[in-house]
């Protein structure tokens, strides 16, 4: 099972401004597999705490991914 990437854990959120390419792709890769990891693990009540919570969890990386592909736009 892959590493779900935990920001709590960091000092600070990463630096996608400071981070070159191949940086960037890595990181895109990381986040990739862990919202798949998600979708796999999606909870069936879709009113319960825990749907509430993976939601959260998949808008966040899915955020991510997202400012990851406009820094990587931005540098070509």
């Amino acid at each position: 099972m892959a590493e779900i990437i935990d920001f709590a854990s960091f000092a600070e959120e990463p630096d996608i401004d400071e981070m070159d390419r191949e940086e960037l792709q890595e990181l895109l890769a990381r986040l990739r597999a862990q919202i798949e990891q998600l979708d796999e693990r999606e909870p069936r009540n879709m009113e319960s705490e825990e749907y509430e919570a993976w939601g959260e969890a998949h808008e966040e990386l899915e955020d991510l991914v997202d400012d990851i592909l406009d820094r990587l736009e931005e540098m070509e």
